[in-house]
């Protein structure tokens, strides 16, 4: 029986036994990653070999690591990839040799408006070595001869990524997709992964309209080598966001698709608005996460983003202060309960047509009009009654109609059932 992704607290305790992973865009660590989120949802795991070609790209070398440090002269490890994985410049070459201060501080990289903090660094596409480090601890280096070893392996075998699909009633796909790259980063992005891993496990056991799949890649090489092995589909989906950044403080930013009015960017700024709170709305622009990948004009995906503080925005992005501290089982809970609420339009949405289109109906026969006003959500069910019969031509969905009533799609969508069961609407 799997284990449930369902509190906040458990997508927190999920995301620790994440985070000490160290994570690229190939290797083991992407595997230890997928076989725990296996745990939860049976995810097909694809390999695909080093040298795959990928429109313009191939599927580089495999990266692994075992081990890295750098000692002083008295044998002390001033830095240690045990301590903090991030210490090593991700997809670093093997290394063990002596050095001078001054060539290891041509492959030192900190931060020096952060003094206390280890920044991420990564050498995809370029062969290099490299140690990240505090700034603080940099200033403190000696003139004198280092002892380098960076126990790691660069070598031909495959990139790593799960998939996993909920077949619905029709075979129109909404697209989830989460970038697992990064190693020990909370925020950037185990957020993402523990949040789409919750959503899965819950769409799992319901009865769904659309057809849903997730997707676990590497990012950009993920998102580009599940496209060309996959473009004779991609005429499926129908929606799609991109998550990342969901578990820290900041309120909810939506970044559109290309398409700029596609069906899931209404969606989305629908129930934004609806939630009464703080939220922030970004046009499409090609820098990013891979929703550049599924916008990319061969494409055009109907695919948006969704985070709460975007990359670069906070300070603690792409450091070791993007720990379990920036986070909050709260906040991963608030964001797995929006998604669902966007999910929720997704599958009630549709275009309904009026039975009885000559003039107004009579509601009070069909038990369906209150002769005395009251409450407002009374009064809000019966105005949305009228706008759904005036508006149910075949041509408004229940989410435009929701649009220009400014009614709560909800309350939208209970008018419809009601006025349907009644037979005065029909699909």
């Amino acid at each position: 029986m799997p284990h449930q992704l369902q509190t906040g607290q458990e997508l927190y305790q999920f995301i620790d036994r994440l985070y000490p992973i160290c994570r690229s865009i190939t290797g083991n660590g992407v595997r230890d990653t997928l076989a725990i989120i296996s745990e939860h949802i049976p995810i097909i795991i694809h390999e695909v070999p080093s040298g795959t070609k990928a429109f313009d790209w191939d599927i580089p070398l495999e990266w692994n690591i075992k081990d890295a440090w750098v000692k002083n002269e008295k044998g002390e490890k001033i830095i240690d990839f045990k301590n903090s994985n991030l210490h090593i410049l991700n997809y670093s070459i093997p290394v063990d040799k002596q050095v001078s201060l001054e060539e290891l501080k041509e492959h030192l990289f900190t931060l020096k408006e952060h003094p206390d903090w280890i920044p991420y660094r990564t050498s995809y596409h370029h062969q290099k070595w490299g140690f990240c480090m505090a700034y603080n601890q940099f200033k403190k280096l000696k003139d004198e001869t280092y002892h380098v070893k960076i126990d790691s392996t660069l070598e031909p075998g495959s990139m790593t990524y799960g998939e996993y699909f909920i077949q619905g009633k029709t075979d129109d796909e909404v697209l989830i997709s989460t970038h697992i790259c990064h190693p020990s980063l909370c925020n950037d992005n185990l957020s993402g992964i523990a949040v789409a891993a919750s959503l899965a496990e819950e769409l799992s056991k319901m009865d769904l309209k659309y057809s849903y799949r997730f997707l676990f890649i590497p990012g950009t090489i993920g998102a580009i080598a599940w496209l060309s092995r996959n473009e004779a589909i991609t005429h499926r989906i129908k929606h799609g966001l991109v998550l990342n950044l969901l578990g820290d403080k900041g309120s909810f930013t939506y970044k559109k698709s290309r398409q700029g009015n596609a069906e899931i960017d209404k969606i989305v700024e629908l129930v934004l608005a609806e939630r009464k709170a703080d939220f922030r709305l970004i046009d499409y622009y090609p820098y990013g996460y891979d929703e550049r990948q599924f916008c990319s004009p061969g494409f055009n995906l109907p695919v948006g983003r969704l985070s709460r503080t975007p990359h670069g925005e906070f300070p603690e992005y792409h450091t070791s202060a993007d720990n379990m501290n920036l986070i909050s089982p709260e906040k991963l809970s608030e964001s797995v309960s929006l998604i669902k609420t966007i999910f929720s339009v997704i599958e009630s949405n549709a275009v309904y047509k009026s039975l009885n289109p000559k003039c107004e109906p009579q509601l009070g026969k069909r038990g369906l009009y209150e002769p005395i006003g009251g409450e407002k959500e009374t009064k809000d069910f019966q105005m949305a009654l009228l706008w759904v019969l005036n508006f149910s031509d075949g041509k408004h969905s229940l989410l435009q109609i929701a649009e220009k009533s400014e009614l709560p799609f909800h309350v939208i969508q209970e008018a419809a059932k009601a006025l349907e069961k009644a037979d005065l609407l029909m699909k």
